[in-house]
């Protein structure tokens, strides 16, 4: 069957779109996921990336953009949006210190919704922020629960162990010090999908001078409340009829 709308211009962008499904692509990865010519790849991926569409890892890859999860929270699919932003206000509250959002984008993440302090020095990820899954609590969380060979490949050049993820699945959060950056502490908790799978992490991070080397002391029974209400937010839109 012809998939084709008609529009030259805007299959070869949702073509595009459709390869950065799968995660990051260099320039030559998005011409051999895609078949188009690499002048073409190149010119849609900066239009894309003009209107937020697709965005750049650290290392220069191209990544969905923040505009994508955007659209998808303003048309009512994403439930886990929806209900993010009284959940992180309620923990940046409680806290006191930023509170982000963070799911999983192959082999990096990205902050999909976020409350920053309101005042004083302060963590600040803005939404569509890509990051490493090599550092950080929000990276343990979204690693220690997937399935072994993944979550080993994912160890390679990681700040942590897989004794260390193993601590994480046994408490159920995750904290770090210095490792995304220097001086700055976070606390992270899963938010699961109603099938059990970990979708999302929810996370608050400040300076060390305020959180300690042990920011799980101060603000872990926060963030899992939080986490955990995201989770029966998932619970609930799954349950209602039509959905």
């Amino acid at each position: 069957m012809d998939d084709s709308s008609g529009v030259g211009v805007l299959d070869k962008a949702a073509i595009v779109l459709g390869a950065l499904e799968a995660g990051p692509q260099t320039l030559a990865g998005l011409v051999a996921a895609t078949g188009l010519t690499r002048p073409t790849a190149h010119r849609l991926a900066c239009a894309l990336e003009h209107h937020r569409l697709v965005t750049r890892d650290m290392n220069g890859r191209f990544v969905l953009g923040a505009r994508v999860t955007e659209l998808a929270a303003a048309a009512g699919e994403d439930k886990l949006l929806a209900a993010a932003n009284p959940a992180l206000y309620t923990l940046r509250d409680a806290t006191g210190e930023s509170a982000q959002l963070y799911r999983r984008q192959g082999d990096l993440r990205m902050c999909v919704a976020a409350a920053e302090r309101m005042t004083g020095l302060r963590d600040t990820v803005p939404v569509g922020t890509v990051l490493t899954m090599h550092a950080g609590s929000a990276a343990q969380i979204l690693l220690a629960w997937e399935e072994p060979d993944r979550m080993h490949r994912g160890l390679i050049g990681a700040a942590f162990t897989a004794t260390a993820l193993a601590q994480v699945r046994r408490r159920g959060w995750a904290q770090s010090v210095g490792e995304r950056e220097a001086g700055v502490a976070s606390v992270s908790a899963p938010v699961r999908a109603p099938s059990g799978r970990v979708v999302a992490a929810v996370s608050v991070s400040g300076p060390i001078e305020r959180l300690t080397r042990q920011p799980g002391r101060l603000h872990a029974a926060a963030v899992v409340a939080a986490a955990q209400r995201l989770t029966e937010a998932l619970k609930r839109a799954a349950a209602q009829p039509g959905r």
